[in-house]
Formats: C-alpha cells, sequence, structure tokens
C-alpha cells in the first residue's frame, strides 16, 4: 500500500503516484541513469516530489535536493560535486541558475513558465505521460542524498550504500521501527508536511511516509495556522515540526488555537535542533503528550527519542537510544567521559547502512571512532542513558573561562515577541577573550528595541549569558543547505586575529 498525496487542491492516489513514480523511472533510464547515479531536484515543496522518491526506489538512483533560495553558484558547486545526470526543476527557477547546469545534462521543468533560451528543456508532465511503466531489473532502492552544512568549507554529500536485495527486507524492518519511534510514522498514519523537502529530515519524513501511510499532506510553506486547519481537515495524527514552528504557533492569538480540532494527533515529530524545555512544556500544556524530539544527523540518522513522559520528568533531554543504537561521550583525547560530563557525543544507528561523503571519504574516516561518528555536538548522558545536548563544539564561547553555549540563549531569544530568527555567536573581546553577540531577524512588519531585549533576557538568563550586543537583522544570511550561516557571521568579526574560534 502507497499514501496517497494532498497538496493544496491536487489529489493523487497511492496507484497513481506508483503509476507515476515507475514512468518516471524508466524516462531517467532512457536518460542515461543508471542504478547508483544522481539526479538533482530545484523544486519548492511540490506533488512532483512524490514522483521522485518513487522513481528513486523502482530504479535505484539517489535524488540531490538543492535549495531553490541558492544563487547560481551555489547550484554550480551541487550540480557538479554531486555528479546529476539529470536536473528536475521549477520552470520559474531555471532562469537564474541557467549559467549554472552543465552543457547537455537534461533538464525536466516543472510548471507553465516558459523555459529560458539559454536551456533546452523538457516540460515535465508530457514528457511524463509519454514514459512506458519500469520494466527494468529489481535493484536496492535509493533515497535523497543530502547535503551536510558542516562547520568548515564546501558542504558533504552524504552517500549511504545500498542495501542488498537479500538483507533488504530485515533492514527496512529494523529502520521501520526506527520510524515509528522516531517520526512517528506508522502504517494507516496520516501525516503532515509543511518543513522544506530541501533538508534531510523532511525527506526522510515523507519517503516514509509515501510507503507505508495511508495519507499524506504536503504544503508549499508552513504557515501556522493552515497547519492546524490542515490536521482539523485531513484528521492528521502525525506532523512534523521543528522548534522555530512551535514558537510560530505558540505566538497565535489564543482564540486562533481554540478554533481547530487537534484532537486526532498522536505523534508530533521533531529534529534539527534542540527544543527549549520551555517551549516544550508550553506545546505539551496545549497539544497534550504527543511531542517527541530526535537527535538525528543526515549521516547517522536518527539516534535517540524523547517521549513526551521525558520531556517532563527530564527537561531538556533528547532522549534515549532508539534500538540498537549506540551513545558515547568522548573527552578530546578519546577518553570516555564521566556520567553528566560534556564532551562529544559519537553515535551509531545498525539500522541504517553506513555512508561515505562523495568525494570526501577522508572526510568520513576523520570523524569515525570505533565504527561510531561524531558531527561535532557537545553533550552528557545521565546516569539512567539519557542524552542532552549543549551545542556544537565550534559554537562554544568561552567568555572570562567560562563556558557558554549559545543554543541555551538562542532559545530564549527566538521566544522574544516579534523574533522570526536568531544567531548567538562569540566575537573578539580584549578582557574576556570572546564576548557574546546575538543578530535578531524581526518578522515582516515589527520593529525590535536592543535594549528591551538585553532587558527582557536578563529575566530569563545568568548575567554573564546576556549579550552584550544584539543586531537587528532585516535578513540572516544561510549557507548552502539553508542553515543559518554562523560561521560566515561569526568570521567577519575574526578576521585579522591569530586566534580563531
Amino acid at each position: 500500500m502507497a499514501a496517497d498525496l494532498w497538496f493544496q487542491d491536487l489529489h493523487r492516489s497511492g496507484d497513481e503516484l506508483l503509476s507515476r513514480g515507475s514512468r518516471l523511472a524508466s524516462g531517467l533510464r532512457a536518460l542515461g541513469v543508471a542504478e547508483g547515479d544522481v539526479i538533482a531536484v530545484l523544486l519548492r515543496n511540490d506533488a512532483p516530489f512524490a514522483d521522485i522518491v518513487h522513481a528513486c526506489r523502482t530504479a535505484g538512483c539517489y535524488y540531490c535536493p538543492i535549495n531553490w533560495h541558492f544563487t547560481a553558484d551555489e547550484v554550480r558547486y551541487l550540480l557538479e560535486d554531486s555528479g546529476a545526470k539529470v536536473l528536475i526543476a521549477h520552470a520559474d527557477l531555471l532562469p537564474s541558475v541557467q549559467a549554472a547546469v552543465p552543457a547537455g545534462m537534461p533538464v525536466l521543468a516543472v510548471g507553465e513558465d516558459a523555459a529560458p533560451p539559454a536551456l533546452e528543456v523538457l516540460a515535465y508532465e508530457p514528457w511524463l505521460a509519454a514514459q512506458p511503466a519500469y520494466d527494468g531489473p529489481r535493484v536496492a532502492p535509493r533515497g535523497h542524498m543530502a547535503y551536510t552544512s558542516g562547520t568548515t568549507g564546501r558542504p558533504k554529500g552524504v552517500l549511504r550504500e545500498a542495501v542488498p536485495l537479500d538483507r533488504l527486507d530485515a533492514q527496512q524492518a529494523a529502520m521501520r521501527s526506527v520510524v515509528a519511534q522516531s517520526i512517528g510514522i506508522v502504517p494507516g498514519c496520516r501525516a503532515l508536511m509543511s518543513a522544506p523537502l530541501y533538508h534531510s529530515a523532511p525527506g526522510v519524513f515523507i519517503q516514509n511516509a509515501l510507503q507505508i501511510a495511508e495519507r499524506l499532506v504536503l504544503t508549499p510553506r508552513f504557515d501556522a495556522e493552515e497547519v492546524l486547519a490542515l490536521i482539523e481537515r485531513h484528521r492528521i495524527d502525525v506532523v512534523y515540526l521543528v522548534p522555530i514552528m512551535y514558537v510560530r504557533l505558540l505566538k497565535l492569538p489564543d482564540e486562533v488555537r481554540r478554533r481547530y480540532d487537534l484532537s486526532s494527533l498522536r505523534f508530533v515529530a521533531s529534529t534539527g535542533s534542540p527544543c527549549a524545555p520551555e517551549v516544550k512544556r508550553a506545546m505539551l500544556d496545549w497539544l497534550g503528550p504527543v511531542i517527541h524530539e530526535t537527535y538525528a544527523s543526515s549521516e547517522a540518522g536518527m539516534i535517540t527519542v524523547a517521549t513526551p513522559a521525558d520531556a517532563l520528568a527530564r527537561p531538556g533531554t533528547a532522549g534515549r537510544p532508539v534500538d540498537q543504537a549506540s551513545v558515547r561521550i568522548l573527552r578530546e583525547d578519546g577518553t570516555p567521559c564521566e556520567t553528566g560530563e560534556v564532551g562529544l557525543i559519537y553515535v551509531r544507528q545498525p539500522a541504517y547502512p553506513d555512508f561515505t561523503y562523495r568525494n570526501n571519504d577522508a572526510a568520513r574516516r576523520a570523524i569515525d571512532v570505533g565504527g561510531l561518528v561524531t558531527l561535532g555536538d557537545m553533550g552528557y548522558l545521565d546516569a539512567d542513558g539519557y542524552l542532552f545536548l549543549c551545542d556544537r563544539a565550534s559554537d562554544m564561547v568561552i567568555s572570562g573561562g567560562v563556558n557558554i553555549y549559545p543554543a541555551e540563549i538562542e532559545h530564549q531569544l527566538v521566544r522574544y515577541p516579534g523574533v522570526a530568527d536568531c544567531v548567538v555567536f562569540g566575537v573578539p573581546d580584549d578582557e574576556y577573550g570572546e564576548r557574546l553577540l546575538a543578530m535578531v531577524q524581526p518578522m515582516p512588519g515589527e520593529r525590535l528595541d536592543e535594549a528591551e531585549i538585553i532587558a527582557w533576557l536578563r529575566e530569563r538568563l545568568s548575567g554573564f549569558k546576556v549579550p552584550r550586543t544584539i543586531v537587528i537583522a532585516e535578513q540572516l544570511p544561510r549557507d548552502e543547505t539553508g542553515k543559518l550561516a554562523k560561521r560566515r557571521l561569526r568570521d567577519q568579526y575574526w578576521q585579522g586575529r591569530t586566534r580563531r574560534v
């Protein structure tokens, strides 16, 4: 059984989606895409993502989602580094990136907009309708190849190994157990996705939902009230949200939040960044015991889950390892940390096949210790094995000899009325070595005052954790994967210094 899809007013049955995926798989083969190859996807959230997911499972190719906000140079890098054989893109996005498309690369254009003259494109829907069903051999299914932001340099493509067909059933059973516990996708569920599909976790969510859910509802973008309306309309029981979405939902007026019947909700899944305990508690008070937080990464997969009961009993925890997952906390010298001692987090989830970084296996080996990998996150385990995250090692600020983790401050800042997004990092200080600086992006039409924000923070944080300076920025820059470009912002303050964080 395959899920049906709702996207705005468009409805496609599971059988129709499987048929479209089969024809796309066949068409990609005709365009020269072989098993193990990559196709690039430059799309906003849209229905063709379902075709692509099914086609990659059938034809055994990877899809590389590209942030559609990218510049032509950023798109060029991903097209070249991924080795993509075909580009599927919204037609109206092509004019701004046409110079990045390699000569001779087949381009499938989604939408009615005219293609730029410099590109020869195939109109997606007429082309797809003309393709026969896939009649090739059964191959190991593939999924998305996510690019990680990392802390320095260009992003790296996470290329996961294919599972041999004779081990596929066992591996999928293990994977579905992890998925059920971590993001709530189980047979027959109704799922809602409103986050950008160029991010890794939303991609994992829809890949699993399309296989085993009853229905997947996809939205073009996140709109807080629309999410509530769709939950009521489709009787959604599992939805993917991230902490910034929690904050925006909580900022809705009470009368708006009470307007919708959300009683169908069983599981709210959250990955990507730790959630402030106060925000999670507010969501639990509103929606009941449905909020689940997972520590995961593109490389390692889903490692821990914090249930609603965990969140109440141990505020701030990222939970315990899921199934056979392993979590170890190590010091810089590789020795194990004591219970409660902060160190580098090393993890492994056997339900996932191993991975490498495309064109950079040395970087993969560099993060491995005894079969476990680290992404530079700092944290600790309590006496019962619950994981607590502090921050990325590279983000930690040492001011006057005191370790400060910016994530804690960001958790507070994003709750300030009128703040759409924020980032906190360390900048040079002759007296303390480093001092905290925050940059905040206001919501449209909002005016923010630096002194008022600082006073508000002082009521909620220890004095040494309150940034001395808050910069109001109309738009915060983002990196190649769509995440806030913290390192780019920070580096401009450290230029010319012999010591950098």
